[in-house]
């Protein structure tokens, strides 16, 4: 489990598929009436509430993105309007919880050649676009707007070549170097044939 700070009241929780599995979940389980889930959920806000130092009380809102076979997204957003009074003063917490599936894919390569070869290998898919960039002596590739029917065999490809990146998109377009901004496989299968 990973956990990082996006704003002062939102935070962002990533939970791989071998995490899941050794709390005894799965990612078919949200969707499920589960008391395991709900007993996961609260061991993540305190989780969070120690590591980030907030006052998790009140109305927080949990999106949940999927990731395919990679993991789960979590993001919580804590909101304490005046409404929140009586619950803060109660030690309440009101989840709202939201669950959807990952249009983005953010994968690493240690080799610039393995992008190169994904990049042919989704071209006769049809799949282009993309950004690419470079931040540790690592090259991340970064695919928005998925189409749902496109989404399993492309997460499949990505990972012939890469690995899921838990960075935040955030975080990388702050401090990697940008290679590529828009269409990089493109850009790729003109210069590398």
């Amino acid at each position: 489990m990973r956990l990082e700070r996006l704003a002062a009241n939102k935070i962002k929780i990533i939970l791989t598929s071998d995490d899941l599995f050794e709390r005894g979940l799965s990612k078919e389980d949200i969707w499920k009436e589960s008391g395991k889930w709900n007993q996961l959920f609260h061991d993540m806000l305190e989780e969070a509430s120690e590591e980030f130092d907030v006052d998790i009380r009140g109305s927080v809102a949990v999106e949940i993105f999927s990731l395919h076979a990679q993991g789960i997204i979590m993001i919580i957003t804590v909101d304490h309007t005046r409404e929140d009074e009586e619950a803060l003063d109660e030690g309440l917490i009101e989840m709202q919880v939201r669950v959807g599936g990952c249009e983005d894919f953010l994968y690493e390569f240690e080799e610039f050649e393995d992008i190169i070869g994904l990049a042919k290998r989704l071209s006769l898919l049809g799949i282009y676009g993309g950004s690419l960039y470079v931040y540790r002596s690592r090259y991340f590739l970064l695919l928005t707007k998925i189409e749902t029917e496109q989404s399993s065999i492309t997460a499949s490809l990505m990972s012939e070549f890469g690995n899921a990146s838990i960075l935040s998109p955030y975080v990388l377009k702050e401090y990697g170097k940008l290679i590529v901004g828009h269409a990089a496989i493109e850009t790729l299968l003109h210069y590398f044939k």
